[in-house]
């Protein structure tokens, strides 16, 4: 039996990432507080930092496919945002499909908040970081088979 690890994923964007944080035992992942994008690129050290705070075993970059399945337009960027995460964090770094995971994000917390559930308004970044789940919920799901 393999032992559990932690993994993070990311949801790249050029305004924020979203960062989410799971486990290989609970496949359970929930969302972090997205790193901000500015002029000079992602904010490294506050995605460092979750990575010096969690050890993860492995890291996960949502893919941005097209609903057709072609390659959508951020995927040169996010290739380029998962080659420099591997190299800076000497981590394996996985691409996973995202299609489709920021209308699941949004979609779900916005039923938590009708529901009560959650209390606060719902904002890009908790989405974005909602998204990082959903990918890092495939991945984790994708794993167990």
């Amino acid at each position: 039996m393999t032992p559990a690890h932690v993994v993070l994923a990311f949801d790249f964007g050029l305004k924020r990432i979203g960062i989410a944080a799971g486990d290989t035992l609970t496949r359970a992942a929930r969302p972090l507080r997205a790193a901000a994008v500015g002029a000079r690129g992602p904010d490294w050290q506050a995605i460092g930092a979750a990575i010096r705070a969690l050890a993860p075993a492995r890291l996960v970059v949502g893919a941005p496919y097209n609903a057709d399945g072609t390659e959508g337009a951020l995927m040169r960027a996010a290739r380029s945002f998962a080659a420099e995460l591997g190299q800076r964090f000497a981590l394996p770094v996985d691409l996973i499909d995202e299609r489709f995971s920021s209308l699941e994000a949004s979609a779900a917390l916005k039923a938590r908040r009708a529901s009560g559930e959650r209390r606060r308004r719902v904002t890009r970044a908790d989405i974005d970081s909602a998204a990082a789940a959903v990918i890092l919920g495939r991945f984790l799901g994708d794993e167990g088979k």
